[in-house]
């Protein structure tokens, strides 16, 4: 008898510790990547998909390196967040298919304008556009000429909040230019605005801070430099402890620059390298003498490379306990 209740005391044990196992497993939010080619970071990488313990998918920047609507990798999308207009983000063009093309020229010759690939998504998969600025009016009213609600498209001003499922979203400030091509506008205006070498302008962009329903606080950059808000808001006050850091020089922080913003301002626990505007990888690897190696070696916090196809997977506190490289 005194055996029995030994081995019943034993089997409950056991089944209390693989239910806060998986309970904790259950727990982190998963990052994944959809660049242009498999297994690897490349020239026009930009998009993610964060999927909350909850299940609430969230879709940054599709830019070009999303296959369509149809990319059989998006599954069920929620929402769709779009830094700034710039059709390397937006998406005024898409892969042909996944793996087309090489990592460092990728083949991006399907057109996706004036619809843009975010708003052929959007459609696609009922997701809502969340965006701040002035970019929320530019969206409703592509939705609306395509029969869709434009309700969908949600603004989010700075300093302001709204949650989808379990994901809370707050824009921030990011520093750049954010205009709309000439090609994302139907009719005359757009031929003038092409004509003129001008873009219409969408507002200041942004970057974002999500927060998940198991207490992980994301920053995404969107394209910017260095700002004080990084120090002040990303890390007093929303004590962001995951960053998604673009490092691609010129167009935004280099990989010099992009380091101190980790190192001295944000001061996450983990980082994920992003829009590094070259061929990054080859099989998985960093490219040596790349910008990507050089913020790696430059970073004091662990980096991450978003490896398209990979889920990686962080815990509250930011570490990465699945998937990571």
């Amino acid at each position: 008898m005194k055996k029995l209740q030994c081995c019943y005391f034993i089997l409950l044990i056991n089944g209390l510790m693989a239910a806060a196992m998986s309970s904790a497993f259950a727990s982190t939010v998963k990052i994944t990547p959809l660049g242009s080619h498999d297994g690897e970071f490349c020239l026009f990488d930009r998009a993610m998909i964060f999927e909350d313990p909850d299940g609430t998918r969230i879709l940054y920047d599709a830019g070009r390196t999303v296959a369509g609507a149809d990319d059989t990798r998006l599954g069920k999308i929620d929402a769709i967040l779009v830094s700034h207009m710039h059709g390397d983000h937006v998406g005024d063009r898409q892969i042909k298919s996944i793996n087309a093309g090489q990592c460092g020229k990728p083949d991006v010759s399907v057109k996706a304008t004036p619809n843009t690939n975010t708003i052929n998504i959007a459609l696609h998969k009922k997701a809502s556009i969340i965006t701040g600025s002035e970019m929320p009016k530019f969206f409703a009213t592509k939705l609306k000429n395509l029969g869709a609600n434009p309700a969908s498209s949600i603004l989010v001003r700075f300093g302001g909040s709204k949650k989808i499922g379990g994901v809370t979203i707050t824009t921030v400030p990011a520093v750049h230019s954010n205009g709309i091509a000439g090609a994302m506008l139907d009719g005359e205006l757009g031929q003038m605005l092409d004509a003129a070498g001008l873009s219409a302008y969408a507002g200041p962009p942004t970057g974002y801070v999500l927060g998940f329903s198991n207490g992980l606080q994301v920053y995404l950059s969107g394209d910017t430099g260095i700002t004080a808000e990084q120090d002040t808001v990303v890390r007093q006050y929303y004590a962001a402890k995951l960053a998604v850091m673009n490092i691609g020089d010129t167009y935004t922080t280099g990989p010099e620059e992009a380091a101190y913003v980790v190192n001295e301002l944000i001061k996450p626990v983990s980082v994920i390298a992003s829009h590094a505007n070259e061929e990054a990888t080859k099989k998985g690897k960093v490219v040596s003498a790349s910008r990507t190696e050089r913020f790696v070696e430059a970073t004091k916090v662990p980096v991450y490379l978003p490896l398209s196809g990979r889920t990686m997977e962080f815990n509250t506190a930011a570490e990465c306990v699945a998937g990571c490289r």
